[in-house]
Formats: structure tokens, sequence, C-alpha cells
């Protein structure tokens, strides 16, 4: 499988791509440092900076395109602009997604979402020819020692991906479950039970994210801020490679 990585921060996603055997052949990520920790863990992978000059069509039929796109405009700790926010690229996510055409997508944000834009998202991904549900999964739930509560989008093409909005279809009020949220109950793998030799756990104030411990000491923080935990990635990546 091809992955396309949308919003990469320092590789998460990628990195739990790598575990499930599938192949990211390119990312997206603005920022300075965490394009240095691509290029050094990824050697030889294309790095795109800015989403909005991104042509989904350089990937055209791509198998998977992962992101965990701008939390800000959703998040419970800022203001919750939404659509008036300049960091809302969910959009541009979209505009991605629709040029493409992915047979996969993945997506990861704040639970402040679900209150916030999710249903828009999973409406406009229907519209494009996609089945998608939304999952609150914890980082807790793979064995971490913190809490973490993430919603995780999973949308599998359908019949109708190739035509998309070309059908000439528009969004309409969909009446989407409410995420569900999923335990360690749900996870049986056990394939991260030996969480110290994957942990960066803080001793100031950072958390277990499942990211190394070698990252710079500075510009950290906001790295792991900006992060997914892979391990929780991983699963729901081994799983659509075994699809």
């Amino acid at each position: 499988m091809k992955h396309l990585d949308l919003f990469s921060g320092i590789g998460g996603f990628a990195l739990a791509a790598r575990w499930a055997g599938i192949e990211t052949v390119a990312f997206c990520e603005i920022e300075d440092f965490p394009r240095k920790v691509l290029e050094k863990n990824f050697p030889g992978v294309p790095i795109h900076r800015d989403i909005r000059d991104l042509d989904g069509r350089e990937y055209a039929g791509i198998d998977l395109i992962t992101g965990g796109y701008p939390c800000q405009p959703f998040s419970v700790a800022g203001k919750r602009k939404g659509q008036e926010d300049d960091r809302h690229l969910w959009p541009e996510m979209r505009r991605v997604i629709t040029q493409a055409r992915p047979t996969w997508v993945v997506c990861e944000n704040v639970t402040g979402h679900i209150t916030l834009g999710l249903d828009q998202v999973l409406t406009e991904l229907e519209t494009e020819g996609y089945s998608a549900r939304a999952f609150v999964v914890p980082a807790c739930a793979i064995g971490a020692n913190h809490r973490r509560d993430r919603v995780w989008i999973i949308a599998h093409a359908t019949g109708d991906r190739q035509q998309g909005n070309e059908r000439g279809v528009t969004p309409q009020k969909q009446n989407h479950r409410p995420p569900q949220a999923l335990g360690a109950r749900h996870w049986g793998s056990g394939a991260f039970t030996n969480w110290e030799k994957l942990m960066g756990e803080s001793e100031l104030c950072r958390v277990d994210d499942g990211v190394s411990s070698t990252v710079d000491i500075r510009p950290r923080l906001h790295a792991y801020g900006n992060a997914i935990v892979p391990q929780v990635a991983y699963e729901i990546l081994r799983a659509i490679s075994a699809h």
C-alpha cells in the first residue's frame, strides 16, 4: 500500500504506517523543525511544504491519505472560531482527497471537534463518495500512562468514489452516529505493551506519546503537542492493511 501523509508533524502516521507495512511516499509539513525530523527519519521521501500548494492529482489513486488537520479551530482550549479561524485547513485536505481519490482516509483531531465541525467533515466525505465513521480512542487504550482522548475519522471509498462531487451532489445535513468511544478491550493485538522502549516520558511537563526522547529539547514540547500517538494509528492502519 502507498501512503500520502498530510500535516505530517514529526511523522507519527508514517511511523505507524511503517509498522503496518505501508509505504509512505510523500509528506506535507510547513514547519521547519518537523521537516528536519522527517528528513532524518524518512530519508528520500519528498516533503511538500504547504498543503495549499499541493496538487492531489499527483497522487491520483493512492491507497491511503492521512492527516491530523489543525485542531485550533475546534479545541476547547482556544476560541473555537471554527470556519472563521485562518488555521481551518480541513477544506484543503478535502480538496486533496477529491483530487487524489484514495481508497482510505484516516484523520485525527481533538474531541472538541465533535461539537464543532465534525458533522460537516463526515458529510463532505460522504458527498465525495466515502463511507465515514468517527471514533474516540484514548492513548490509554493501547497502554499509555495518560488518557489523551482523540477523534479518529476513518473513511473508505464506496462505488461512487470516482465520481465524487462531479455528480453535482451538494452536502446535506446527515444524522451521523455519535463517535464511538473505544477502550482497551477493543485493542487486542498487545503489540505495544513494553512502552519503556518507545516512550518520551517527560521529566517536566510532557506526557507519554510514543515518540522518541531523542528529539531536541527546545522545540520538542511544541512537536509533541502537535503529534499523534502512533501506537493508536498503528492499530487502525494494521486493520486497513489486512482488509
